[in-house]
């Protein structure tokens, strides 16, 4: 008797610790199942939600989202910019269109976090960004001669667009292989920045984001560059609401023209995109 009563103790006390202590038992289902949007904005996420999922044509079999690129990566992502100008560019200027691009990445991935953590399992409280290339038609057309960042002169895309070398490009080389990349891996770019003169409104996808070069630089000192931040929004795999408003949201971000910035919906609309991706990393 006194022995089973021992076991029948001993069995309540692991049971009790694991129900007390964080992260033991329970852990695996709670971060499986880490979703708890603010109760106003279920309803409308999960419209948007079945929406994405009726209207793209493979949402989960498409391997080249900005999720899928950070991850390869490990935690960074490295940007070739696209000067379809022929405005100079001063070393200043190009240091300033860095930071720009840091601080403006930066404010999607600072919505990926809660509380100094990854939210949901997401791995990374910080994403670095890395700019290894400049493209341009003519190399008088940058006023530099460091060699911070490769440059790339004379290579065109169909339209007689400058771009850096395909053979560089996570677009073009979608299983990870830089063999042929001039500075191998380390210099290879996931996301292009191109900047074409007199270009108007933006586009954005797993390529990266365009718009126009006088709006970008005209817009360095702003908190927000709200037709760069829409567009990287498509990066990660947001969608465009030309043509429906989900309940009771008038103005977000991704609703272009109502909002200049990364509203509460805009961050629970990225952070459910990942909540059903995830798995594909094994999280």
């Amino acid at each position: 008797m006194r022995r089973h009563l021992a076991r029948l103790l001993t069995v309540l006390a692991v049971l009790a610790a694991a129900f007390a202590t964080p992260g033991m038992a329970s852990g695996k289902a709670q971060a499986a199942d880490e979703w708890n949007p603010p109760a106003h904005l279920v309803q409308p996420l999960n419209e948007v939600w079945n929406h994405v999922e009726s209207t793209y044509g493979n949402l989960y079999g498409f391997r080249n989202y900005g999720w899928d690129q950070v991850m390869a990566n490990r935690g960074s992502v490295n940007y070739c910019v696209r000067w379809e100008s022929d405005a100079p560019v001063s070393a200043a200027l190009r240091d300033r269109i860095h930071a720009a691009l840091k601080k403006q990445f930066g404010k999607w991935m600072t919505a990926m976090t809660e509380n100094g953590k990854g939210h949901n399992a997401w791995p990374y409280t910080n994403v670095p960004v890395n700019i290894v290339g400049w493209a341009v038609k003519n190399r008088s057309t940058l006023q530099w001669t460091d060699n911070s960042v490769d440059i790339y002169t004379g290579i065109l895309d169909s339209g007689g667009a400058p771009q850096c070398a395909p053979d560089c490009g996570r677009f073009f080389h979608q299983d990870g292989n830089y063999s042929k990349c001039p500075g191998g891996a380390a210099r290879h770019y996931d996301q292009s920045l191109w900047l074409t003169k007199g270009f108007g409104g933006g586009a954005g996808g797993d390529w990266g984001q365009r718009m126009g070069q006088e709006y970008f630089t005209g817009a360095l000192n702003q908190e927000n560059i709200h037709i760069y931040l829409h567009e990287v929004g498509h990066t990660f795999g947001l969608d465009d609401f030309y043509d429906w408003s989900p309940t009771g949201q008038c103005c977000f971000l991704m609703k272009a023209g109502s909002a200049t910035q990364i509203t509460e919906f805009d961050t629970w609309m990225l952070r459910d995109f990942w909540r059903h991706l995830k798995s594909r990393y094994g999280l």
